[in-house]
């Protein structure tokens, strides 16, 4: 991992480790209530790994947070600035494309705002998210194949796509130019975890 992975997956352990202690619960509580093993929840808490966006998904959602409370700093002002380059990349592709999340709101109704540059030829694959999230999409660059369970819509610049991300997705470029897009995601509902009050660890 680079210098500024290694930050980041730092800070997300430390605020993973935050939450579930405020709650009480032992690193198996939550593991079984996201859904991830028990291994992977201890190297997330160390930041010894830099998870993938699905396993964060399950993690914040298993805690009752959206996303970007594990990736940003609690504000408490009203306004919420991101200056350029301060997004949190939390997917990179194989070869050099990046997904970042840019801001997001705090639960229980969660939106996010992403910038996608994916390169020719990758491809980043999405399990299903919570019921009820949507996604909004619109191609900046290039062409981007959307994959919404069984059915896949090729996109160009300037296009944009509206669905539910509660069924499995997919983002790809099948062409031979670097595509970005820009995308939003609205979860509603966070914050009724699952999880037992446990004590320990």
């Amino acid at each position: 991992m680079d210098v500024t992975t290694t930050a980041l997956s730092a800070a997300i352990g430390a605020r993973v480790r935050q939450e579930r202690q405020a709650r009480r619960w032992t690193l198996d509580a939550l593991a079984e209530t996201a859904g991830v093993s028990r291994r992977m929840l201890v190297n997330v808490e160390q930041g010894a790994t830099n998870p993938s966006v699905g396993i964060l998904l399950r993690i914040s959602q298993a805690l009752g947070i959206g996303l970007p409370a594990l990736v940003e700093n609690p504000q408490v002002a009203a306004v919420k600035v991101t200056r350029r380059g301060e997004g949190s990349i939390l997917w990179r592709g194989d070869r050099g494309g990046v997904g970042v999340l840019l801001s997001g709101t705090e639960s229980p109704d969660v939106l996010e705002l992403w910038d996608w540059t994916v390169q020719p030829g990758e491809r980043h694959e999405s399990e299903e998210h919570a019921t009820g999230t949507k996604e909004l999409l619109q191609v900046l660059d290039g062409d981007i194949e959307v994959t919404v369970g069984e059915q896949t819509h090729p996109l160009a610049t300037g296009d944009v796509i509206a669905f539910s991300g509660d069924a499995p997705h997919a983002y790809a470029n099948p062409g031979s130019a670097p595509a970005r897009f820009t995308l939003s995601v609205f979860e509603p509902g966070v914050g009724s975890p699952k999880a037992s009050e446990t004590h320990g660890d």
